[in-house]
């Protein structure tokens, strides 16, 4: 039996994948490199074993930016949406911006990430778990 799979996209729809469930996590980040790079208070995301994603088409269109030391975030070069984040501190994974999928994943996000760097103008009254950023793993 096939795994369930969500497709996804960027806005102008030059790049299309697929991931195959299920998720390793679904969390809201407030780090800045995300609100910056999303234009908004925090951004959700989910990750997959990489195996588990596969571009359908646009490979072409997909660019990388190298946002830290530890981070490359991928992004159409069309349209400017950003839907992909690899870091060296887990290698195996990436990370999917939510937004991006056509359907829903198997799981609620679970946590708000980066805590710390949380805009007070963004209000939450969701009982989810906050985990600052120096309390993350590795």
């Amino acid at each position: 039996m096939q795994a369930p799979t969500v497709e996804g996209g960027c806005l102008c729809g030059a790049i299309r994948f697929e991931l195959a469930l299920p998720t390793s996590f679904c969390v809201h980040c407030h780090c800045s490199m995300c609100r910056r790079n999303h234009g908004a208070g925090f951004v959700t995301w989910t990750g997959v074993p990489k195996q588990q994603l596969k571009l359908l088409k646009g490979a072409k269109s997909l660019v990388e930016y190298r946002s830290s030391e530890h981070g490359t975030r991928g992004f159409c070069k069309r349209c400017g949406s950003t839907l992909f984040c690899e870091s060296t501190r887990h290698p195996e994974l990436i990370d999917i911006v939510l937004a991006s999928l056509d359907g829903p994943i198997e799981r609620e996000p679970q946590a708000h990430i980066y805590f710390d760097t949380h805009v007070d103008w963004m209000p939450l009254d969701d009982k989810l778990p906050r985990i600052n950023g120096g309390d993350l793993p590795s």
